[in-house]
């Protein structure tokens, strides 16, 4: 580990950046900021117009797309409305170039110095590619709302969101391969349930996309029965043409799988808990599992929270933050039962 202490900060560096570019992008989505931007430039848009004159001209080009035509043009929309809004989407894309600094320039010192072996390096540039890729997403998602509608494609919020955790949980991965570069017998039972817990957390991650994407926090904000004393809301079945749509587009069905794989993140975790009850684990192995317990139940009850208020910004945004330490943990003891 001292060898890479330099390389192991760096890593934990990004993943850092990468939680506090979730954090803005959260807080970007929640103030209805990210389609103040109307266009992409590597460099020229780096930093905020210095200017009213250049101030006047990135309203006007916002005043053509559909959000300022068909909302913000009936809300005595003023420059100061739109210059709060410009801000946070100014500032999630500026992280994101540090990001990109902050990854390829140390790895290049890291190259040169031969720092990093030929495992670690294949895994830093799947980050570095993976790093790029989602800068596509994040315009990808834009654009989407800069069309017909004045709302980005849940679709693409969700993707954009997921690989972002995703890139995140990688990051971490490769740092603790180095921070323990020991291998020792797998817990293989433990191991296998820990991997289906990740995958169930992931596709939740994807349902919260879809959430937030919709709005369909705002919808049904009573807890444990859906509104109407009904488990199931009977417009879970005739928002849209099919099942498969109410559940993949529909409010109340999006917000019904939202609510039941959280049941579901909750036993998985409480499963592998229980079971690992009966191995001989090391400290590492027991911190995580413990970790994992705590953070899933605190998780459970913002997202209660969250509905019954009906998402006030704080709170969905802790419900956001929290999930990423869900994540952390989730990865911490995966890594420690499979290495």
């Amino acid at each position: 580990m001292k060898r890479n202490k330099a390389v192991i900060t760096w890593l934990l560096a990004g993943c850092v950046l990468v939680f506090i570019m979730v954090v803005v992008g959260g807080i970007t989505r929640l103030t209805n900021s990210g389609l103040s931007m109307t266009d992409w430039h590597l460099v020229t848009d780096t930093f905020p117009p210095t200017s009213e004159e250049k101030w006047n001209e990135a309203f006007e080009e916002y005043k053509k797309f559909p959000e300022y035509q068909k909302i913000n043009i009936h809300n005595d929309f003023t420059m100061d409305d739109y210059k709060f809004i410009y801000f946070w989407e100014w500032f999630h894309r500026f992280i994101g170039r540090i990001i990109g600094i902050v990854f390829i320039i140390p790895f290049i010192y890291f190259l040169i110095r031969k720092k990093l072996d030929k495992a670690t390096i294949s895994k830093c540039i799947i980050l570095l590619l993976m790093g790029g890729f989602q800068g596509f997403l994040g315009w990808f998602m834009v654009k989407s709302g800069l069309i017909d509608h004045p709302d980005v494609s849940h679709y693409r919020l969700a993707l954009h969101l997921t690989f972002a955790f995703i890139t995140f949980a990688y990051t971490l991965w490769v740092a603790l391969d180095l921070i323990y570069p020991e291998r020792k017998t797998p817990v293989t039972t433990l191991k296998k349930i820990a991997r289906v817990a990740l995958v169930i957390l992931i596709i939740q991650i994807i349902y919260g996309g879809f959430v937030a994407g919709l709005g369909a926090g705002l919808v049904h904000n009573t807890w444990p029965l859906m509104s109407d004393g009904q488990l199931v809301h009977d417009s879970v079945f005739i928002e849209k043409k099919s099942l498969l749509l109410n559940l993949t587009e529909g409010k109340s069905g999006v917000q019904l799988v939202h609510r039941t794989i959280a049941y579901i993140v909750v036993g998985m975790i409480v499963f592998l808990y229980i079971k690992s009850k009966k191995f001989n684990l090391n400290q590492q192995q027991k911190s995580g599992l413990n970790a994992l317990v705590v953070i899933v139940f605190i998780q459970f009850a913002l997202g209660v929270f969250t509905l019954l208020l009906r998402v006030p910004l704080w709170l969905g945004l802790a419900h956001q933050v929290v999930a990423f330490f869900l994540l952390s943990a989730m990865v911490y003891t995966l890594h420690r039962l499979s290495k």
